[in-house]
């Protein structure tokens, strides 16, 4: 069957109608005006199907701040080293890569619903294990599950709000995303400084559960549904969306066109991406995700605690201060998003995080670092991976995306540990002086006298 030639900008901008402001509605987040006709407010359900959601963004970021606050605890009581330790710190990004590779394809066969809520159920096991272990072992495999879930959140998480939301606020209920990963990580933080790291890996059943709860009170992605030919369900899900009294017919009918265009299409393989129709999608998707993981957030949020207190300060002090910046930079970006546009705040985002980097390098000012990070860096390119990728792709796309992502964050992770101890002059390079050659050469070129 030929590939019709469908341009990603038209199908991306077909997923969501805009309308009018209806009766019903919470006005705390309002559109922008156009041709006169102020767009589309939020319905109670909408936000209450993006709280729903982004209870999954607080849990992965729960996993990602445990690890700072846990160290020294762990360590002490099971006897880890540095490099166990750091395993166990990056182990999770392993499990995340597993549920990357699932995601797409899992979302798209169940339905963006039960694949948060499968997720969950690994996550729940997953802190269980740490809880209860009294070895490495049990301690990295549930590290892994705890991964896995996180792996699939990541990309369903996103691309579920996206999906149920109108265009004009799509941008910033999508980096609410973020701003909860930023909460999980910074209240984390804060209860591990005086909780013990079992207490705390209990703590992080709890949003695992508030989320499985919740998945029961609100609709499945419209969207998903006319994917699979559910069209009586898939408008009822709009109508839920947008307000008992809204007028839907127009989005529906956008959505059923859009759908069918895409049922003439042969099924996408992982293959397809890498035709030139998509090139440029894929560029974006996956370029972005190496920029957010090689700034190395990931380091500095696995390890916060030790690199405080390599600078000379107390842990926990420095992981509050951070928590100071991280929140309020991260709301900002969540307000701005959609007024100032994606690009504009990622290119600032982008030189704030590179300054911060450098500043981090010298006398490990982490505030500059961090809320550069959180400004745009640290969601908006969950936004665009959840928005770029037409819905006959975005399975396969989100699922490369997602594992490019979790792959850098697991290179970061391992490595920082190692590279926090280790510099290549200090380690290389040999002092020469009041040595002879003799012992220079034996020292660097052993060879056994035995023959």
């Amino acid at each position: 069957m030929n590939r019709a030639k469908l341009e990603v900008g038209e199908l991306s901008s077909s997923l969501i109608h805009k309308e009018k402001p209806r009766d019903g509605v919470v006005h705390g987040f309002s559109g922008e005006e156009q041709d006169g006709i102020k767009t589309t407010s939020a319905t109670t359900m909408v936000v209450l199907s993006t709280s729903v959601a982004v209870c999954g963004s607080y849990v992965f970021g729960t996993a990602i701040g445990y690890s700072s606050p846990a160290q020294t605890g762990i360590t002490d009581d099971l006897g880890l080293s540095v490099a166990e330790y750091s395993f166990f710190g990056s182990i999770l990004t392993i499990g995340a890569m597993i549920g990357a590779v699932m995601s797409g394809r899992l979302a798209d066969y169940i339905g963006r619903k039960r694949t948060m809520g499968f997720s969950e159920i690994f996550c729940i096991i997953g802190w269980l294990l740490i809880l209860f272990s009294k070895a490495a072992l049990w301690l990295d495999f549930g590290r892994m599950l705890v991964g896995y879930g996180m792996g699939l959140l990541s990309y369903v998480v996103p691309v579920y709000i996206a999906e149920v939301t109108p265009k004009d606020i799509r941008g910033g209920f999508t980096s609410v995303h973020q701003l909860m990963i930023c909460c999980g990580v910074s209240i984390t933080y804060l209860i591990g400084a005086f909780a013990t790291w079992r207490t705390l890996a209990l703590i992080g059943t709890i949003p695992c559960l508030m989320q499985l709860l919740g998945l029961f009170f609100i609709p499945e992605s419209p969207r998903w549904q006319a994917k699979i030919g559910k069209w009586k369900e898939c408008e009822a899900s709009l109508q839920c969306l947008r307000g008992n009294n809204a007028d839907i017919s127009n989005e529906a009918s956008e959505i059923k066109d859009y759908t069918e265009q895409l049922q003439r299409l042969s099924e996408s393989s992982v293959f397809d991406l890498f035709q030139k129709d998509y090139a440029w999608s894929l560029i974006v998707g996956v370029g972005l995700m190496v920029l957010q993981q090689f700034g190395g957030v990931n380091g500095i949020a696995f390890y916060a605690s030790s690199i405080f207190i390599s600078a000379g300060f107390s842990g926990s002090v420095g992981m509050i201060a951070m928590v100071v910046v991280q929140v309020p930079m991260t709301t900002l970006g969540v307000l701005l998003l959609d007024k100032s546009g994606r690009r504009p705040l990622l290119l600032v985002s982008a030189a704030g995080t590179c300054l911060g980097c450098f500043l981090v390098g010298l006398p490990f000012l982490l505030q500059v670092y961090t809320g550069s990070f959180s400004l745009g860096m640290g969601g908006i390119p969950w936004v665009i991976m959840s928005e770029i990728f037409p819905i006959n792709m975005k399975g396969s796309a989100g699922s490369l995306v997602t594992l490019v992502s979790w792959l850098g964050s697991w290179i970061i992770s391992f490595a920082f540990n190692f590279l926090m101890k280790w510099s290549s002059t200090a380690k290389l390079v040999p002092e020469t002086k009041g040595r002879t050659l003799e012992e220079i050469q034996a020292s660097m070129n052993p060879v056994s006298l035995e023959r």
